[in-house]
């Protein structure tokens, strides 16, 4: 429902202002904790939601009280033009918090662009500083260009930077002591994400930031298919194609649950 000056708050009057939008289901790791082993099925490319689309879903959000977007994947940076929808995005107007998650691989060539276009901040993903650890995670992926890429968004003027850090158990697992010294030497947030399972319904609280707290859940979940999901440990969803912006994002409010059970999500296709 809306109350006045246009702010959400859903059925358990939590205020409802974050849109978390997927634009690829695409990804140039495949991260253990992430992708399931094998060839893994993508999205066709026309049901990926288009550029025009995604910005009149934004619009119609930061219109209904939104003040806060973060671009997920998938790899964000994967999708073609990806500089082009946040020029989009920013020009017009409204967001006040102007995000991005990214496993960084990619950020060597976009950091700067990225800016220059009106992205206000990035979550990046280190999970550890040791490359053969690294490559294992990620089976594959080469720590170095994850640095560059870390060196070219402090470059580039990013000055708010997250580092998400993925852990079994505990923030005293050696690799994310390793990522703990290394945000503490360059100045950065570090968020501890346990490994979660949403078949099995596993999910904790995030260490250092506000993800996994159900009480405060202030988010909408946008595949890039277009289905709006209320919760990641939801199948309850709503379709864009078939409601509409508007009413896809009230009819999703609507049924937020008041806590995450379990469901079919998948990370690489959602976001985590």
């Amino acid at each position: 429902m809306l109350k006045a000056g246009l702010s959400m708050f859903d059925r358990f009057n939590r205020h409802i202002h974050y849109l978390r939008i997927s634009v690829t289901d695409r990804c140039n790791l495949a991260c253990t904790y992430c992708m399931p082993e094998g060839h893994v099925a993508k999205l066709p490319r026309e049901d990926i939601l288009s550029f025009e689309q995604i910005a009149e879903l934004t619009r119609t959000a930061v219109e209904l009280g939104f003040d806060k977007v973060r671009l997920t994947g998938g790899e964000p940076l994967m999708r073609k033009g990806i500089v082009d929808l946040v020029r989009m995005l920013a020009a017009a107007g409204g967001i006040n918090d102007f995000a991005m998650t990214t496993n960084g691989i990619l950020l060597a060539q976009h950091a700067k662009p990225l800016r220059e276009a009106g992205l206000h901040r990035l979550n990046i993903s280190c999970d550890t500083l040791d490359p053969q650890r690294f490559s294992a995670i990620s089976r594959g992926g080469r720590l170095e260009d994850l640095l560059s890429g870390i060196d070219a968004a402090q470059a580039a003027g990013f000055v708010k930077i997250k580092l998400n850090c993925v852990i079994e158990q505990s923030p005293e697992e050696p690799d994310a002591v390793m990522v703990s010294r290394f945000g503490a030497q360059r100045g950065f947030e570090v968020r501890y994400i346990r490994r979660m399972d949403t078949a099995k319904g596993s999910f904790w609280r995030v260490l250092g930031g506000d993800g996994g707290h159900c009480q405060i859940c202030n988010r909408l979940r946008v595949s890039s298919d277009g289905r709006i999901f209320p919760c990641l440990f939801s199948d309850l969803h709503t379709k864009v194609s078939e409601l509409g912006p508007r009413q896809a994002i009230l009819a999703a409010l609507a049924i937020k649950p008041e806590s995450g059970r379990q469901s079919d999500n998948q990370f690489y296709r959602l976001g985590g």
